[in-house]
């Protein structure tokens, strides 16, 4: 661009759901979490507690309706819930402890309020592969590397939850959000060169920093809203004509 002749884009930048993803704190996250924790144990215990008194009894009939399934009753509903998880998986989970489960007898069984907290756990979070897969449907160009690296970094929201690690739902949609609605300064430069308009990264940058392009700063990188990148092009375009 000519010396001397600047080109200033004026615009108030107000994203709610960048803002959201923004406060979105792990901390929070799991804080909020052990407060369901101590409700859901408190719960099941009172249930394990009468189910054995029950069970001492030989009070089959009261026993049976204790909410607790059988292993394989337990999967069916998790399955007819819609859970998509083999059998093999669910057993391996059970002998790891990350499903409770309890014996009482010579049968293992799992209280219904634990399977409804796995399946409220699935509308709330993916599993860190889910999220790369939903990821990449709007961001073809990152592999699973890398999309790893940005949950460990922190860029990418996440918590552990007993033995495995979660990232929200409402994070993953915000993502995709940005991946759709901005460019990264890498891709806004990329659509400047396209148009013939020469412009080395630093040139770029130092216009960002000097807030004369408008950005955003999410998760320690830069991003630009298309219509920004739209408005600059045919602006530059326009300065070149003259």
């Amino acid at each position: 661009m000519p010396r001397g002749r600047r080109i200033i884009i004026n615009r108030k930048l107000d994203d709610e759901t960048v803002k959201g993803f923004v406060d979105m704190k792990p901390e929070g996250i799991l804080k909020e979490r052990k407060k369901e924790e101590k409700k859901l144990y408190s719960s099941i215990n009172n249930i394990v507690k009468s189910a054995e008194e029950l069970y001492q009894r030989r009070d089959r009939e009261e026993f049976q309706r204790k909410n607790l399934l059988s292993i394989q009753e337990a999967y069916d509903y998790l399955r007819g819930s819609g859970m998509n998880i083999s059998f093999r998986a669910f057993g391996g989970r059970i002998e790891r402890k990350s499903i409770y489960s309890i014996k009482i007898g010579k049968k293992r069984y799992i209280p219904m309020a634990t399977l409804d907290d796995l399946l409220n756990l699935g509308k709330k979070f993916y599993s860190v592969k889910d999220a790369y897969e939903m990821y990449k449907q709007s961001n073809s160009k990152i592999n699973y590397r890398a999309f790893i690296g940005r949950v460990e970094k922190g860029s990418v929201p996440s918590v552990k939850i007993g033995t495995k690690r979660l990232i929200p739902r409402d994070a993953m949609g915000a993502l995709t959000h940005i991946s759709k609605k901005y460019h990264t300064v890498s891709q806004a430069i990329d659509a400047l060169h396209k148009k013939g308009i020469g412009i080395k990264r630093n040139a770029f940058e130092r216009r960002l920093d000097r807030g004369r392009i408008p950005h955003l700063k999410i998760g320690g990188r830069r991003f630009i809203p298309n219509d920004v990148v739209k408005e600059l092009i045919e602006k530059e375009v326009a300065l070149r004509r003259k």
